[in-house]
């Protein structure tokens, strides 16, 4: 049976927004094209009356539902996919993506899939920190002038979904890893492959970055997460042993040594 986008399992992310009129502007924004979860982590001031100013009444559910949290990863950890807009290009955002062909891809991995936009603060946007926790970048096209207003910003990306929604399509993605699980097993990657002399332990996040880059190509679903996590625990289990064998092998041979003196 074919199915359209599903709109509940997407979310406009909002990381430490200045103003609480953007706020309820982006809220008015999402419910014009059919939005309505949000999430605003760290606001540096939630005035709600001034948010509602913005939001109007028709906005007023959006606003009633938002989600507050005080860090990204904690706001990010129960999403399977992550995009994250910038203005910015080239640097460690090669592969931006135009809002209309991310909006195509969005809709197949929605029918299952909790879904995150990540808008970063109106001064600066998002950090080269930040997008580490997104699996694909978006980039919308401007003329000379680069900067929008964030409520223009999520308009835009939101109509882009909700036309490619309107089309009906016979593809879903199955659950993919979430934040939580996928920062687990970078966690862990990163510790096994330093403890093997893989990578530089004086700065392991500059090769995580390029294993985080390549997983989002795929990107991977809980259960690669738990092969790959399971293939680490062998790894270390395999090095302790070699480890401890190799301390009792010397042992034995000075113990040998001392009683043919």
């Amino acid at each position: 049976m074919s199915k359209i986008i599903n709109r509940d399992n997407i979310t406009i992310v909002l990381h430490q927004p200045r103003h609480p009129e953007n706020i309820g502007s982006v809220a008015r924004a999402m419910c014009n094209m059919g939005f309505s979860r949000l999430v605003v982590i760290a606001p540096q001031n939630f005035d709600l009356n001034k948010i509602m100013v913005l939001a109007t009444h028709a906005a007023s559910d959006v606003v009633d539902k938002i989600s507050i949290y005080t860090g990204l990863k904690d706001a990010l950890s129960h999403f399977n996919y992550v995009v994250g807009t910038t203005a910015r290009l080239g640097g460690q955002r090669q592969v931006v993506k135009h809002p209309s062909k991310l909006a195509q891809k969005l809709v197949p991995i929605s029918v299952e899939n909790r879904i995150a936009i990540l808008f970063g603060p109106e001064d600066r946007g998002l950090s080269n920190e930040d997008i580490r926790y997104c699996h694909a970048l978006v980039n919308i096209p401007t003329a000379e002038f680069s900067s929008l207003n964030l409520a223009q910003a999520v308009m835009i990306i939101c109509y882009e979904i909700f036309i490619a929604g309107l089309e009906k399509n016979t593809e879903s993605i199955l659950r993919l890893a979430s934040r939580h699980e996928l920062d687990g097993m970078y966690d862990q990657l990163k510790d096994i492959l330093v403890r093997i002399s893989y990578i530089n332990p004086e700065n392991p996040d500059y090769w995580i970055n390029n294993l985080r880059r390549f997983f989002s190509r795929l990107p991977l679903r809980a259960k690669e997460v738990s092969i790959i996590r399971g293939i680490c625990r062998q790894i270390d289990w395999y090095g302790k042993k070699c480890y401890k064998d190799g301390l009792e092998m010397r042992q034995n041979h000075e113990t040998q040594e001392h009683k043919d003196f």
